[in-house]
C-alpha cells in the first residue's frame, strides 16, 4: 500500500505532467480544439477512475488524513451494525443519513469512501463537461490543479462531495428543473452548502455584474476596518456547528482569525479578470460566463464578511471551489482576442504553479 504520506506528492506529479502536455497544445496549436470529444471523455475517464481510485483507497492516517481517521471511528464504534432510522433533525440530512444506513449495513467504511470519492471527481467532471464542452479536460485538469481540491478530496470529504455537487448543478444553470435539485441536494451533502445555493437564487434575479463588483469591494472595505457584525448575523441563520464556526474565539486550536491579506490577494484574480473583461474591454460577455462570475463574486463578498471568523478558510471555500471555473472561463469561451488560447495557456501553468508552491512551503 501506497505510505499516506506520498499522497498528494504523487496527485501533484500526476496533475503536473498531464497539465505541462495540455499546456503545450494550447502553444503549439493556439488551442482551437483540445481533442476529439470522444477521445476527451476516455482520457478524463481514465482519469477519474484513477482517481476515485487513488483516494478512495488510501490507508487511514490521523496525521495526513484527520477527517477521515474521525469518520473510522464512527463507523467502528457506533455506527458497524447499528439499526438504521432516518433522522430529519441531523445536520447534513442526505450525508449524515447515508453514512449511517452504509454503517447499519456493513458495507465497510473503505467501499464508503470509495463512494465519496466518486461523487467528487465524478460529479464536478459531469459538471465541467457541461460547462466547458470544448476544453473539458483542459477546464478538469486546472479544476484539479487547485490547491484545495485534494485537502477536500481527503480532508472536508462531506463539503468536497457537497461542492462537485454544485458544480454539476451549475452545469444546468439553463435549466432549472435540473440544476435546483441538484442544488440542494449538495446542500443534504452539507450545511453549509446554504449560502452557495442562497447565492444562486440571488443571481437569477439581480444579473448585473456592476453590482456584484460594487458589492464586493464594498465588503472587502468591512473586512478591512474589521467590522464583526456580519459574523454574528450570519450565525442566525446556520446550524449549531456552522454558528460555533463563526463566532469561535479563536483562542485554541491554533486556527488563525482576523484580516487575511493573503486569502484577499489569492481571491481577487478572478474578480480582476472579470473586471477586465466587463469594464475595462467592454467585451460583450455570454450569461454562463455573467451568471458564473456574479456567484463567485457574491459568494466571495460572504465570506469578506466573515473574514474575522477563526475558520475563516472553511468560509473562504464555499467560494474558491468556484475559482477555478470563474478564472479561466474568459479565456475559452469569450473573445479576448486572437492570442487567448496562449494566454490561457500562461494562466492554467500559473495556477499550477501556484499549488506547487503552497504545498512545497506549506505541507
Amino acid at each position: 500500500m501506497i505510505p499516506a504520506s506520498l499522497y498528494h506528492t504523487i496527485y501533484l506529479i500526476l496533475i503536473t505532467i498531464m497539465t505541462l502536455i495540455v499546456y503545450s497544445q494550447y502553444q503549439s496549436r493556439n488551442g482551437l480544439r483540445e481533442f476529439a470529444p470522444s477521445r476527451t471523455d476516455a482520457l478524463v475517464g481514465v482519469l477519474v477512475v484513477f482517481l476515485i481510485l487513488f483516494i478512495g483507497y488510501r490507508p487511514v492516517s490521523g496525521r495526513y488524513f484527520v477527517d477521515m481517521a474521525g469518520y473510522v471511528f464512527t463507523y467502528r464504534v457506533i455506527l458497524d451494525g447499528a439499526s438504521f432510522y432516518f433522522d430529519s433533525e441531523t445536520e447534513n440530512l442526505i450525508f449524515d443519513n447515508l453514512f449511517r444506513w452504509w454503517g447499519s449495513e456493513r458495507l465497510g467504511y473503505t467501499s464508503f469512501f470509495v463512494l465519496i470519492a466518486t461523487i467528487y471527481f465524478g460529479a464536478s467532471y459531469l459538471g465541467i463537461r457541461k460547462i466547458f464542452p470544448n476544453h473539458r479536460l483542459t477546464a478538469y485538469l486546472v479544476f484539479l490543479a487547485a490547491f484545495s481540491t485534494f485537502t477536500y478530496g481527503t480532508n472536508g470529504i462531506k463539503a468536497g462531495a457537497a461542492t462537485s455537487l454544485f458544480i454539476w448543478a451549475l452545469g444546468y444553470r439553463d435549466n432549472l428543473a435540473i440544476c435546483i435539485p441538484l442544488a440542494l441536494i449538495s446542500w443534504g451533502f452539507h450545511h453549509s452548502m446554504i449560502m452557495p445555493v442562497a447565492a444562486l437564487t440571488v443571481t437569477l434575479f439581480v444579473k448585473n455584474p456592476k453590482v456584484y463588483f460594487f458589492g464586493w469591494f464594498f465588503c472587502l472595505l468591512m473586512a478591512m476596518a474589521h467590522v464583526k457584525f456580519f459574523a454574528q448575523f450570519f450565525s442566525g441563520f446556520t446550524t449549531e456547528h456552522g454558528a460555533a464556526y463563526l463566532l469561535w474565539d479563536g483562542k485554541t486550536g491554533g486556527y488563525r482569525g482576523g484580516f487575511r491579506l493573503d486569502f484577499v490577494l489569492y481571491s481577487v484574480m478572478p474578480v480582476w479578470v472579470g473586471w477586465y473583461t466587463i469594464i475595462k474591454k467592454r467585451i460583450r460577455i455570454s450569461e454562463r460566463y455573467r451568471d458564473l462570475l456574479c456567484l463567485y463574486l457574491c459568494l466571495n463578498s460572504l465570506w469578506m464578511l466573515c473574514m474575522h471568523a477563526s475558520f475563516n478558510n472553511r468560509i473562504a471555500y464555499l467560494s474558491w471551489f468556484l475559482y477555478p471555473v470563474v478564472l479561466i472561463y474568459p479565456y475559452l469561451h469569450e473573445d479576448m482576442g486572437k492570442d487567448k488560447y496562449k494566454l490561457f495557456g500562461k494562466v492554467m501553468l500559473l495556477h499550477l504553479c501556484f499549488s506547487l508552491l503552497l504545498f512545497i512551503f506549506y505541507v
